[in-house]
């Protein structure tokens, strides 16, 4: 990184960074998700969020440990750079790099959504956004570009206040509808707890939502580069965002299941809708007699959005910079301003939001974020191993328990997540990875290829065509469903077990490892700006 103008700054402490997550997790997700897991799964959406909340602490655990060791700005498409290489990296780096530029976009149309009200004409009479709209939506990602722009200090600050409101009203109003109304009737009629059964529980972790939801934590470890003591506060930030945000969830999907009347629900649960501009959150607090909390709700509909979509384009900032470090940008979005702001990838990344207005349906921009987050996700577990391997010295302010079987698990959670997304989604997906994949040959058609970490990426071949090939077969999401349920999910399950063991084979070898990671300590020396902001707090990493 010696041509960055400034440097970056440890200006985050545990409860700015605790804040980051929850921003990002109790964002757009809590004023439909409850909705959209009911009509997956029924009752049995609960469920949902306990299997959804469990593989989203297995993928925090091992990345927790991770970025205790290992604080990188961007972590999420850097660490893969370290324990497999170029190719894994860039690989894992773009599809993150995707799914957040269409959170970015969901969250903007979010807040556009919940002001209809105000101003009906950003949306044409077929719901579609007018160009009023787009113009509208571009202009809100610019501000989120701008103050970003402003620093990483000025970024959580504005943050802690908006999430304080975050928390505040989702809980107060799942409190309300609790305490106004609920149908324990609602738990057993309309075809039982589980009237969709496994397959209804298991799409509402992966397209009802809940994953959407709960995937925020991630802001932590593409920040974990400007954290103040990140050994520490990394992985408690990353610990307790999580349980709250988990029980802000459970409280209102068991307030929205209690509270549904029974003309809302005498078609099924798939069936279940609201009509108008409200919002189903809203609407139910209007059916219970809660007038007054709707106001505030409205408002902190917006709020909420707009907060989720700040933290995710100051996130993709710093993803944006690491896809520059492993060499799948341009070398011009390593630049840092005064401040310490990758500010050439965040415009880069304003520029690539605002088309995907343009270009996608709102519907496909939603179908693109889960499964390739997810994806950039399944490094972890494996990374966990090659840095036991390749830092067995280092201490650790976490330690991810019977790593091993653990992070076995935790790698067969999330290829489960995506196979559940369906096949409609993996269509996307397999459409954003060949554009990565020409990317990658154009970035290095002219330095040649011998370069690249070949060998370690190996294991990418057999996981993601598997998986393809899997999601075709299966049931979910426009599958053939040539394979039935339960034995599809034991055949993901065996192929990630397989390629588990694989890919922690060909993690790279002591020697690479080495001089990639002396090139990254050469960096910390140039890229903080003074002794305060931060090599003092990274631990000193002991070679054999």
């Amino acid at each position: 990184m010696g041509d960055t103008l400034a440097h970056m700054h440890r200006s985050i402490g545990l409860l700015s960074l605790t804040f980051v997550a929850i921003s990002g997790i109790l964002g757009s997700g809590w004023l439909f998700a409850p909705l959209l897991a009911a009509q997956a799964a029924g009752p049995s959406a609960l469920v949902a969020w306990v299997i959804g909340g469990f593989a989203m602490l297995l993928l925090a655990a091992t990345f927790a440990e991770i970025a205790a060791i290992l604080p990188v700005a961007g972590g999420i498409g850097r660490v893969p750079h370290f324990s497999h290489g170029s190719v894994v990296s860039m690989t894992m780096g773009w599809t993150a790099w995707i799914g957040y530029n269409t959170t970015a976009t969901i969250e903007v149309e979010a807040v556009l959504r919940y002001s209809k009200t105000l101003a009906p004409w950003l949306y044409l009479p077929d719901g579609k956004m007018s160009a009023g709209g787009l113009a509208v939506a571009c202009l809100l990602l610019l501000v989120f570009t701008v103050v970003n722009a402003f620093g990483v200090k000025f970024f959580a600050r504005i943050n802690t206040a908006l999430t304080w409101v975050k928390i505040v009203v989702p809980a107060l109003l799942a409190a309300v509808i609790l305490t106004s109304e609920f149908r324990y009737a609602n738990f057993s009629d309309y075809g039982g707890f589980a009237p969709e059964g496994l397959k209804g529980i298991l799409s509402a972790i992966s397209t009802g939502g809940v994953i959407f939801a709960l995937i925020g934590f991630r802001h932590v470890i593409d920040m974990a580069g400007e954290a103040r003591n990140p050994k520490v506060n990394v992985p408690l930030a990353l610990v307790l965002s999580l349980v709250i945000s988990l029980v802000i969830y459970g409280g209102l999907q068991l307030a929205f299941l209690g509270a549904l009347d029974h003309s809302d629900l005498e078609k099924g649960w798939p069936e279940l809708h609201f009509s108008g501009d409200l919002g189903p959150m809203a609407s139910l607090a209007t059916a219970v007699g809660a007038l007054w909390i709707v106001s505030i709700l409205d408002t902190s509909a917006r709020i909420s959005s707009f907060a989720s979509g700040l933290v995710s384009v100051g996130s993709n900032a710093r993803l944006g910079l690491a896809m520059a470090q492993n060499g799948l940008f341009p070398k011009f979005m390593e630049t840092l301003s005064e401040r310490g702001v990758p500010l050439f990838a965040l415009f880069v990344n304003f520029v690539v939001a605002a088309i995907f207005f343009v270009l996608l349906p709102f519907k496909e921009v939603l179908a693109l974020n889960t499964s390739s987050i997810v994806l950039s996700f399944v490094v972890g577990p494996i990374a966990v191993l090659a840095f036991r391997r390749l830092l067995p010295d280092t201490p650790r302010a976490f330690v991810l328990p019977a790593a091993p079987v653990t992070g076995c698990l935790a790698f067969v959670v999330a290829s489960l997540i995506i196979y559940w997304s369906g096949w409609d989604t993996m269509i996307h997906l397999g459409i954003c990875l060949l554009v990565g994949l020409v990317l990658l040959v154009v970035r290095n058609s002219q330095g040649g290829f011998d370069s690249l970490d070949w060998r370690e990426a190996m294991w990418l071949a057999p996981y993601l065509g598997g998986l393809v090939l899997l999601s075709y077969l299966g049931s979910f999401g426009g599958g053939s469903d040539v394979i039935p349920l339960g034995p599809d999910i034991l055949a993901v399950a065996v192929l990630a077990t397989g390629v588990y063991f694989l890919a922690n084979r060909l993690s790279l070898p002591k020697g690479k490892f080495d001089r990639y990671l002396a090139e990254e300590e050469l960096d910390e020396i140039g890229e903080y700006d003074t002794v305060e902001d931060a090599p003092v707090e990274k631990p000193e990493f002991k070679r054999d």
